[in-house]
């Protein structure tokens, strides 16, 4: 018996280290409310064009990304603690603290949605004056629609805010039925939602705001991590816009760039 006992502690230290390894993996927690087709379904086979980004450029440094669907004020507050690492499709306004790439991953482009029986047309912040407007909680919007929503937020005739996880879903039941006239939100994300729901055309876009605004996967100002995380993103970014592999992802998902 006592022969054996170097070749059971080796066995045994070899399966030590084996888990102490498989626990030493790197993993980066990504999240964000359901916004697709930037990220959409955890679990499905096209999780999103940001979700299938982080996964294919971490994954070349050998980091596993875990992606997680949570309402956004919920995403911001996680992120802003380093309970989670990144947020998905953030705007610097919607966070100015975290840390971002020099390179935006696409541009949202936030449009005006009606019925299709209204005439109302957005040409600019003022003409939103007599509309009740439909905006998420927390969603950053560009500096001057932003302005209007917090000057008008405590009045349902002006301004009515959705939340929680289904709140794209809340503000269109909102506009079909009538309690808003209008509902903003990124072109992309409406009628990737609208096509899900088998209501293509079902709405009708009464313009857009302007500029375009840029978004980023964004890292947590909290964790020592970070710094590493964005660079390595942002290296990813720009080998994957060079050699055709961005614009391949987008048109997986049937978008182009704004």
């Amino acid at each position: 018996m006592p022969q054996r006992r170097p070749f059971v502690v080796g066995a045994v230290l070899c399966v030590l280290l084996a888990c102490t390894g498989a626990a030493r993996a790197e993993t980066l927690v990504i999240a964000g409310d359901i916004w697709c087709p930037v990220n959409c379904q955890p679990g499905s086979e096209r999780p999103g064009i940001f979700v299938e980004l982080a996964r294919e450029i971490f994954a070349e440094a050998g980091i596993e990304v875990q992606y997680q669907a949570l309402n956004w004020a919920r995403t911001l507050q996680q992120v802003r603690r380093g309970q989670l690492n990144a947020a998905i499709g953030a705007g610097v306004e919607d966070a100015p603290d975290f840390l971002y790439g020099a390179t935006a991953v696409a541009s949202s482009r936030n449009c005006f949605f009606t019925l299709p029986n209204a005439t109302w047309r957005f040409t600019g912040t003022p003409s939103l004056a007599e509309q009740r407007l439909g905006v998420i909680n927390d969603y950053s919007y560009g500096d001057e629609l932003n302005a209007y929503i917090g000057l008008h937020r405590s009045d349902s005739e002006r301004i009515q805010v959705a939340a929680g996880d289904q709140a794209l879903a809340l503000n269109i039941r909102k506009l079909m039925h009538g309690r808003v006239d209008v509902v903003v939100e990124n072109a992309w994300v409406m009628q990737a939602m609208l096509a899900s729901q088998g209501q293509v055309g079902a709405l009708r876009e009464a313009g857009c705001r302007a500029p375009d605004v840029p978004i980023y996967l964004a890292f947590s100002p909290a964790l020592e991590s970070s710094p590493r995380y964005v660079a390595l993103f942002e290296q990813g970014l720009q080998r994957y816009r060079a050699n055709g592999r961005l614009l391949q992802l987008l048109q997986a998902y049937g978008v182009e760039r704004p």
